[in-house]
C-alpha cells in the first residue's frame, strides 16, 4: 500500500466519476441502441450479417477486456495513479472511431465493401472501448477504500449513465428520423453522421472532467508478481465473482437488447418515434428515480437483497405487458416505466457489486487485482453483449424482418406481432434468470460483506503500522 496525501474523498470524486459514464453513454447510447437500425435501414445490411458481426466482435472485445485489465494491474504505478492515465490518452482514438462508424457515403459502396467496413470499424471500436472502460471501472476501488464511498461512486456512475443514456435515448430519435414521401418515418444516414460528431465531442469533454476531478487514493505498488496459475485459481475460487459473472451475463443481455428491441417495437409496431424517445428515456431514467433511495435501501437490506426484490417485480411487469398485448403506446409506456424500475436497481448497484467482489478476492487470496477482477466481469458482460447483439440480429431475420437502404421497409402484420412478443418475453426471461442466480449462488449478503470489509480494514491498518515502524 502506497501512502497518499490527497484531499479527502468528497463531492469532486463523485461528480467526476459520474462524468465518466455520462461521456460513455453519449457514445454507447448511440452505438448500442441505434447502430443495428443504422446498419439495416441505412446501409442495407441484413440482420443476420449484423448479428454475426456483433456476436464475433463482442467475443473479441471480451478477451480485450481481460487483457487490458491485466496490463493495467501489472504496469508500473504512476504519480497520477494506475488507471487515470488510460483515460487521458485513449479518449482521442475512441471518440474518433465513434464518428467513423457512421460515415454516410458507405451506403453507396458495393455490398462486400460495406460488410468489410462494418467489421473493421466495429472491431476497432470495441477494442478502444475496452481500453477506456476497463481502467475507468477499475478506478472506483482505487478512489476510496470506504464501502460507503464506493456505494456512492456506484450510484454517481449509474446516475451519470442514466443522464447520458436518457439524453441520447430521448434526443437521438428526434434527430435521426425524417418523414418519407409516403408519410413513414425513416432514418437518415447524414443525420446519423452529424449526431455521431455531437456525441463524440460531448464524450471527449466528459473524459476531461473525470481525469481532472477524481483522485486514486488506494494505490498498491506490486512488489510480487502473481503467477498465472495462482491468479486463475484465485479467480475461480471466488464464488462471488463467478455468481456475479452469470447474473451480469443475463442482465446485460437484457440491457443490450432493450434499446434495440424498443427501437423496432416503437418504429414498426407502435409507429411512434416520439414514444420511442420516451421509452429510451425510461430505460435509463428509472435509475435516476431510484438513486435517491439507493443508499438507504442498501444500508437497510443490502445490495443483493434489494436487487432480488426489484428483479422479481420487473419480471412480473414484462410478463403482464406481453399478456395484455397493448396497442396504445402511451399505456404501454406507463407499464414499461414500472418494468424498468425492476432492472434499474441492479444497474444502479452493479459497480458497487464489483468493488465488493474485488474486496472479497483480496480477502480470499491476499492479492489486490482490481483491473483483472473487473476485466473478468467485463469479459462476461462483453460475452453477454455478443449474445445480445447476435440474438437481436438473428431474431430479426428469424421473424422475417425486411432490411432496407431507404430508411425502412413496410413489415407484415405477423412480423410486427412477433416484434412485440420478443420485446417483452426476452427481458422477462433475462431478469428472472439474473434473479435466480443472485438468490442461489451469490454469497455476499449484507452481513457477509460487512465482515469482509472489517477484516480488510484491519489488514490495511496492520500494513501501514508496519511500514511506519520500518521507516
Amino acid at each position: 500500500m502506497v501512502q497518499t496525501h490527497a484531499h479527502s474523498f468528497d463531492w469532486r470524486d463523485k461528480i467526476g466519476y459520474a462524468f465518466g459514464d455520462l461521456g460513455n453513454c453519449f457514445i454507447l447510447g448511440l452505438v448500442n441502441s441505434f447502430l443495428t437500425i443504422y446498419y439495416t435501414n441505412a446501409l442495407g445490411i441484413s440482420g443476420a450479417i449484423v448479428g454475426g458481426l456483433f456476436l464475433s466482435a463482442r467475443f473479441i472485445d471480451a478477451f480485450a477486456d481481460v487483457t487490458v485489465g491485466r496490463i493495467a494491474d501489472i504496469t508500473p504505478l504512476t504519480k497520477n495513479g494506475r488507471f487515470r492515465p488510460w483515460i487521458k490518452w485513449v479518449k482521442y482514438p475512441f471518440c474518433a472511431i465513434t464518428v467513423i462508424l457512421f460515415l454516410p457515403f458507405v451506403s453507396n459502396w458495393p455490398m462486400i465493401w460495406r460488410v468489410v467496413y462494418i467489421f473493421v470499424t466495429y472491431l476497432v471500436y470495441g477494442i478502444l472501448n475496452s481500453c477506456i472502460n476497463i481502467p475507468y471501472g477499475s478506478m472506483a476501488s482505487a478512489i476510496s477504500e470506504n464501502p460507503d464511498h464506493r456505494a456512492s461512486l456506484s450510484t454517481s456512475r449509474s446516475v451519470g449513465a442514466a443522464i447520458g443514456g436518457a439524453a441520447t435515448g430521448f434526443i437521438i430519435p428526434l434527430l435521426v428520423y425524417q418523414t418519407a414521401a409516403n408519410g413513414q418515418k425513416v432514418v437518415s444516414a447524414n443525420r446519423f453522421f452529424m449526431v455521431s460528431i455531437m456525441c463524440a465531442v460531448i464524450a471527449f469533454a466528459c473524459y476531461n472532467v473525470i481525469y481532472r476531478m477524481t483522485t486514486e487514493r488506494v494505490q498498491v505498488k506490486k512488489t510480487e508478481r502473481v503467477s498465472a496459475s495462482k491468479l486463475i485459481k484465485g479467480l475461480f475460487t471466488n464464488k462471488a465473482l463467478m455468481a456475479l459473472v452469470f447474473a451480469d451475463f443475463f442482465l446485460v443481455i437484457n440491457q443490450n437488447l432493450s434499446g434495440t428491441l424498443a427501437t423496432y417495437l416503437f418504429t414498426d409496431y407502435f409507429q411512434n418515434s416520439t414514444a420511442l424517445s420516451i421509452a429510451l428515456l425510461f430505460t435509463y431514467g428509472t435509475v435516476v428515480v431510484l438513486a435517491p433511495f439507493a443508499t438507504k435501501l442498501i444500508k437497510s437490506f443490502g445490495k443483493k437483497e434489494a436487487s432480488i426484490a426489484c428483479l422479481a417485480f420487473g419480471t412480473f411487469m414484462y410478463l403482464l405487458m406481453y399478456l395484455l398485448h397493448l396497442t396504445n403506446p402511451w399505456i404501454y409506456l406507463i407499464l414499461l416505466f414500472l418494468a424498468t424500475l425492476g432492472s434499474g436497481m441492479f444497474n444502479l448497484m452493479v459497480w458497487a457489486f464489483i468493488t465488493d467482489v474485488i474486496d472479497y478476492h483480496q480477502y480470499l487470496t491476499g492479492f489486490r487485482e482490481d483491473g483483472t477482477v473487473y476485466g473478468v466481469n467485463s469479459f462476461a458482460r462483453k460475452c453477454a453483449q455478443a449474445v445480445g447483439g447476435g440474438l437481436g440480429g438473428f431474431m430479426l431475420t428469424a421473424i422475417g424482418y425486411i432490411s432496407s437502404t431507404t430508411g425502412g421497409a413496410t413489415q407484415s402484420a405477423a412480423v410486427i406481432n412477433r416484434i412485440y412478443a420478443i420485446g417483452n418475453l426476452i427481458p422477462a426471461a433475462c431478469m428472472f434468470l439474473g434473479m435466480l442466480t443472485l438468490i442461489f449462488f451469490y454469497p455476499l449478503s449484507k452481513k457477509k460483506i460487512d465482515a469482509v470489509d472489517a477484516r480488510l480494514a484491519e489488514r490495511r491498518a496492520e500494513e501501514l503500522s508496519a511500514q511506519k515502524q520500518e521507516a
